[in-house]
């Protein structure tokens, strides 16, 4: 089957988008300064609309005021002009051609376009023709709703509309208001309509330079409003930024560094008390520092100076062990028992120093290319007697190949027989189930996991084994003889690897401790072989 894959690069952001959104997630000042300019953007554009809006209407309120005044003059003339008119004769149409000529004449002068259209008779339209009309207007620039009006009504009326002319045979649209009113003609006595269509050319251009205005003088109040609020919140920024970056070099131990403190306000009340703490801190952390030198020291001091009467009494015990034989059988008893306390005092005397080793950070690797299946062959045979002793079998679960890894030999073997005997230590006798030590590796990473059913962990005591000293049971004794710093020391070991030791137990279930490590040395850990929970272990259904 073929699989498309699409290149990495491609679903990558471009550099400087993600170097954007990167200072956007850092900058508080660069969110304060935008938020504060969109709020702003939104309450000019609020004011702003409000503003044309009453401009728009008053301008509109007054042109309306002065066309229809204008337009009732020019009826009222038209009326008078027919009035006076000595020519009575019966000829409308003639009538009509005259008075049409005299007013379009006026509107020519005064900047308006005018249609005279009559008879006027119920559901007559200017486009059934006969209409007077300014050269060049489109007659259907008079809206059908004000001829409408006309039908039932001779009351002078107007409305909003669009203009539409055509000179030079360019059609233009300008908006406008239309009057209407009505005149009677002596020549037949009846009623015709005058159209008065006034543009509203000046207004627009008033608006359209109100709005220029208007969006001019929002443009300069943003970018004040922002230049004010990036020095405000600059003077709120800096000092935090200054915290910040002085926090950071107490994190990286540089605990000399203080806050340079200014006036008596917030921010500096706000220094002061932070180099306060800088101080205690510093204060403290070196007493501990000191009390954990004195502690890792005595500790050295004391398994060393221990060595000398140990020997000497070592050298005791044993003349007094190989004399057992001669002895009534309490004091021979008395003598093997104090040579396995010797025993067990000499490894809890290895593990002290060792550990005083890692507090010093005085351990060092030999690495070598190890194979993690001889090692657990190894420990298994080393253990197997003391698995006899307790009554239970540990057996090797790993491929026929060698698995690899670049360790310390010696370290590895520590951290194995540490979780092998500690598997045998709390197994349970009465069960069949034999300890397991599966490896596994791939091309990154080489596992170890220990498999036990004995009496397992209870929740939260996996992250606890790993202390030093630490039991689960304190009462519960050590058949194993160990020291209590085993798994405490396997850790170290681990870490200085650079890999990890982690444990899962379930009680009655047993436990599993699994230790992974890089195939090459220096190697980062993503994943491990193994897993974690056992194959043979049911996960409950929540």
């Amino acid at each position: 089957m073929l699989h498309l894959h699409t290149p990495a690069g491609s679903r990558r952001l471009p550099e400087s988008l993600r170097r954007g959104l990167t200072f956007w997630r850092r900058s508080i000042q660069a969110r304060v300064v935008a938020s504060t300019v969109l709020l702003s953007a939104a309450v000019i554009s609020v004011v702003g609309w409000f503003l044309l809006q009453q401009t728009r209407d008053g301008l509109l309120d007054h042109r309306v005021d002065a066309v229809v005044a204008e337009a009732n003059d020019e009826t009222t003339g038209a009326r008078e002009l027919l009035a006076s008119s000595v020519d009575t004769g019966n000829d409308a149409v003639q009538q009509q051609q005259s008075l049409a000529g005299i007013i379009i004449s006026r509107g020519e002068t005064r900047g308006f376009s005018v249609v005279l259209v009559g008879p006027a008779l119920p559901g007559g339209r200017i486009s059934d023709g006969g209409a007077n009309f300014t050269q060049g207007l489109d007659t259907s620039s008079v809206p059908a709703s004000l001829e409408q009006h006309f039908d039932t009504s001779s009351s002078t009326a107007w409305t909003y509309t669009t203009i539409r002319s055509t000179a030079d045979g360019k059609v233009t649209e300008t908006p406008g208001i239309v009057v209407g009113s009505q005149v009677l003609l002596p020549a037949d006595g009846q009623a015709y309509t005058l159209y008065y269509l006034f543009p509203l050319d000046e207004q627009e251009e008033t608006l359209a330079l109100v709005t220029r205005a208007l969006l001019a003088a929002a443009v300069l109040l943003l970018v004040l409003v922002a230049g004010m609020t990036w020095l405000v919140t600059r003077q709120v920024v800096t000092p935090i930024r200054m915290a910040r970056q002085v926090a950071e070099r107490l994190a990286a131990g540089q605990l000399q560094e203080r806050l340079k403190v200014s006036g008596e306000d917030d921010l500096a009340r706000l220094a002061t008390s932070f180099n306060q703490m800088a101080s205690n801190l510093q204060r403290q952390i070196r007493q501990l520092e000191e009390l954990s030198r004195v502690q890792r020291r005595f500790v050295s001091d004391v398994s060393h100076e221990l060595r000398t009467p140990l020997t000497t009494v070592r050298m005791a015990g044993d003349v007094l062990h190989d004399a057992r034989a001669d002895f009534d059988p309490a004091t021979a008893r008395a003598a093997e028992l104090l040579q396995t306390e010797l025993d067990r005092f000499e490894t809890l005397l290895a593990d002290l120093l060792e550990i005083s080793r890692f507090d010093a950070g005085a351990a060092v690797l030999e690495l070598d290319d190890v194979d993690l299946v001889d090692v657990a062959h190894r420990i298994v045979d080393a253990t197997r007697p003391l698995a006899q002793q307790r009554g239970v079998q540990v057996v090797v679960d790993a491929a026929d190949h060698p698995c690899l890894a670049q360790a310390d030999v010696r370290r590895v073997e520590r951290i194995v027989r540490n979780l092998v005997t500690n598997a045998i230590d709390h197994a349970a006798v009465d069960r069949p189930d034999a300890i397991v030590v599966h490896v596994a590796g791939d091309d990154h990473a080489a596992a170890i996991a220990v498999r036990d059913h004995g009496v397992g962990l209870a929740p939260g005591e996996a992250s606890m084994v790993f202390n030093r000293f630490w039991r689960a049971d304190p009462a519960r004794a050590r058949t194993s003889g160990g020291t209590g710093l085993g798994l405490s020391i396997a850790l170290e070991d681990t870490h200085l690897h650079g890999g990890w030791l982690q444990a899962w137990g379930r009680p009655r279930e047993g436990a599993q401790f699994r230790l992974t490590l890089p195939r090459r040395a220096g190697g980062v850990l993503r994943h491990s072989p193994l897993p974690l929970v056992p194959n043979d272990v049911t996960e409950p259904v929540s």
